[in-house]
């Protein structure tokens, strides 16, 4: 699988149609990886643009680091991420955690974002969403040891389960990204997030415990657009079709054809 190396550590990525002359990254959520992208959002988006996914330290095939989960931290590795593969500007779409690392890097680093796409970003002081969110985490990771290997759909057999799993514990009790987590539970109203002036579309479930942080980002970003799906918190993988036709048409006007 690819990796590129980023202090002194590993990242595994995965490209998808690198001649368009745009790029798009995807960054997952919490407990999770690239996966939730890869099988039926990325492909559709790669129609038009260069899309990149890869996994935050941790998680899926990236190497593990026990500490530096801030908001901060997470902008810093994608900045450096996008240094190595040398590209000043892209568009960023984040889901859920991802999405709070969409929003921290357009505020530290707006000149390398072009347009801005959050999907599921919660409320790091909502201690009763946070609580959900890491509930959906482990029903993501039941829904991939079942059905998915790496990057390729193949049921897994008892040695990678275990695999799938270790990872898991390791992230929940071996590193900081719970402490670090605590560390932002004032991050919606600490940070300037009205200065974000990035064209930004915002997806959430009609369903999603999310919701109320969803329209608290619309009230906050100027030039945000707020759209609802039916679904829950676990969007990409109950309607990933929908959102995929929501970003090609925020992002560049075309509809993915029938």
């Amino acid at each position: 699988m690819p990796h590129i190396q980023i202090q002194n550590r590993e990242i595994h990525i995965q490209e998808l149609n690198k001649d368009a002359p745009q790029t798009i990254v995807l960054i997952h959520g919490m407990f999770s990886n690239l996966s939730v992208y890869y099988f039926r959002i990325a492909p559709l988006l790669a129609k038009y643009f260069h899309v990149i996914m890869y996994d935050l330290k941790s998680h899926g095939l990236s190497s593990r680091v026990d500490h530096g989960y801030r908001f901060d931290d997470m902008s810093y590795d994608l900045i450096e991420l996008m240094d190595t593969l040398m590209l000043e500007k892209v568009h960023l779409v984040g889901y859920s955690f991802g999405g709070l690392v969409a929003l921290n890097t357009c505020l530290k680093y707006p000149s390398r974002i072009d347009r801005l796409g959050v999907i599921e970003a919660p409320d790091p002081g909502d201690q009763k969403t946070m609580d959900i969110i890491d509930i959906y985490s482990k029903e993501f990771l039941e829904h991939y040891i079942q059905n998915f290997t790496d990057t390729t759909k193949v049921k897994m057999g008892k040695r990678q389960l275990e695999k799938n799993h270790r990872m898991y514990q390791y992230l929940f009790d071996h590193t900081s990204i719970k402490d670090d987590m605590e560390k932002e539970i004032a991050y919606f109203s600490s940070a300037p997030i009205s200065s974000i002036t990035q064209n930004t579309l915002l997806i959430y479930g009609k369903q999603s415990n999310c919701l109320e942080s969803g329209k608290f980002l619309a009230k906050h970003i100027v030039n945000a657009e707020f759209v609802t799906l039916p679904g829950d918190h676990n969007l990409p993988m109950q309607v990933p079709e929908l959102i995929a036709n929501k970003l090609l048409g925020f992002l560049s006007k075309q509809a993915v054809l029938a």
